[in-house]
């Protein structure tokens, strides 16, 4: 099975309706996601393309989950979700970046699990790299390829089995090098207020099945 692709103009079109749903300005979501209104707009409108660190933080000041704004559809399994290889939700990003989100459909995550894929690209190679940043932590460990990472003023080389671990809301980034694209697993960790909320509406809701199922009980 091929990995699943969102339509970027319905996913445009839910951040907007979201925006308006819950009457926040152009000039708040811009805040929220670090943009200049004019960076936003143009971001909303789906004139600029959407990173992922984009969507994180809108879905964070809209108060979603962001595959709801990557499909639509709510998170709903619990227990354990299974990704075979090759598949997942894919979100395309800048100069070819890839993202398979590997547990899109689970409930409550407390991270956000990725196989990326960054391109060669030659003209990046004597550039300086591009830093974003993004609330929490991250863990990124190379499956295949080699990777110069760059966080703030530091620089790094990886090959296949290193394992980075990093404050995301500090400045960093990567491009693949050595003549072919690098694969890697990007464990992206939400921050602990986030985390801790995930956990309260978990126990809210098992809260919620052991009361039905008392009721159940009195009833039979």
């Amino acid at each position: 099975m091929r990995p699943s692709q969102p339509d970027m103009s319905e996913v445009v079109h839910r951040i907007k309706a979201l925006r308006e749903d819950l009457e926040l300005s152009v000039e708040d979501l811009a805040q929220a996601t670090g943009r200049s209104v004019e960076e936003y707009c143009a971001q909303e409108s789906g004139e600029n393309d959407l990173s992922f660190t984009f969507l994180y933080k809108c879905a964070d000041r809209l108060g979603v989950d962001v595959i709801e704004l990557l499909t639509g559809e709510t998170p709903h399994l619990v227990g354990y979700e299974l990704t075979r290889a090759g598949e997942g939700l894919s979100i395309k990003r800048r100069a070819g970046f890839e993202y398979l989100h590997q547990a899109s459909l689970f409930k409550n995550k407390l991270c956000e699990p990725f196989v990326v894929t960054a391109p060669f690209l030659v003209e990046e190679q004597d550039k300086p790299i591009h830093l974003s940043r993004h609330a929490g932590q991250e863990l990124d460990f190379v499956i295949s390829g080699r990777l110069r990472f760059a966080f703030e003023g530091h620089v790094e080389e990886l090959g296949p089995g290193d394992t980075l671990y990093y404050d995301s809301g500090r400045g960093h980034g990567m491009i693949a090098i050595g003549g072919e694209p690098c694969v890697f697993l990007a464990i992206v960790i939400k921050p602990a207020s986030d985390t801790a909320c995930a956990r309260a509406a978990a126990a809210d809701e098992d809260a919620a099945d052991a009361a039905a199922a008392d009721e159940d009980a009195v009833e039979v």
